[in-house]
């Protein structure tokens, strides 16, 4: 007599394969990254914290103050993190790809399974650099606690939402185009670099303000720092940021199911 496993058993088989290979990639990933040692990880989480702060001893050498009351590290602070978490996000899922597409001659390795595991790494480590920020503005006497705490988390999660939509593009456009790779880089550091990190675009003509907020970053950003400054006077349009967010990944999934697969 034949005896068949439930559905139930069968899908949570399925589920804890999947859960393996992407504990197994996560894990290569650090290691080839990191130097399979602790002071790799380390290093690559201080990078992005020895360059908050290195602009705030920039400042503080120039003597250019906060734009806003306070102090100039959180403000600093407050941009640059979701601005860089959006950068590393969508910029290491092609990494993810090239260093690592060998890997999909193993039947059970997807192209998608390494966006995904190098996604998730992404995440534990821009949260461990924070963390490491919060402390660091503690010692020195801020309080890094913002006063909406809802706020400016939902601002940090649109970043790692449209970091995730973007690097899913990213990686359809690099099946085509290696050359990506290097053009896609110039373009990170020109959002970064106007999308309000260290000023406050309202401040700008009103027509340039209005052309800025098409630019999802800016909204990010302001959206985080109304969780610390919530007399900030901004508005964020959260349906469109969301949009952005949703909307890049459902292109990118689609670029990755089509274009990707099929040259790959």
């Amino acid at each position: 007599m034949t005896t068949f496993e439930p559905k139930p058993y069968a899908e949570r088989g399925r589920w804890d394969i999947y859960a393996h290979v992407i504990h197994a990639l996560m894990l290569r990933d650090m290691r080839t990254r990191f130097g399979a040692s602790y002071w790799g990880y380390f290093v690559v989480v201080m990078w992005p914290v020895a360059h908050i702060f290195l602009i705030v001893v920039i400042m503080t050498f120039r003597g250019i103050p906060s734009p806003l009351d306070g102090s100039a590290a959180l403000f600093i602070a407050t941009g640059a993190m979701p601005a860089l978490v959006f950068q590393y996000t969508s910029r290491e899922a092609m990494k993810a790809i090239g260093n690592n597409k060998p890997l999909t001659y193993y039947p059970q390795v997807k192209l998608f399974d390494l966006i995904v595991a190098r996604y998730i790494v992404e995440v534990v480590k821009g949260f461990t650099g924070l963390v490491v920020v919060f402390a660091i503005l503690a010692c020195f006497g801020i309080d890094p606690i913002p006063d909406e705490p809802i706020m400016a988390i939902g601002g940090y999660c649109a970043a790692l939402l449209l970091g995730l939509g973007i690097g899913a593009i990213n990686v359809g456009i690099l099946s085509f185009f290696p050359g990506w790779m290097i053009g896609y880089v110039l373009v990170t550091i020109s959002l970064y670099l106007t999308s309000g990190v260290y000023f406050l675009p309202q401040f700008l003509p009103p027509q340039v303000y209005e052309a800025m907020k098409w630019n999802p970053i800016v909204q990010i950003i302001e959206w985080v720092r109304l969780g610390y400054y919530p007399f900030l006077g901004v508005s964020v349009d959260y349906l469109y940021v969301l949009g952005c967010g949703f909307g890049s990944l459902s292109i990118g999934l689609a670029m990755e199911r089509t274009v990707v697969r099929r040259l790959a």
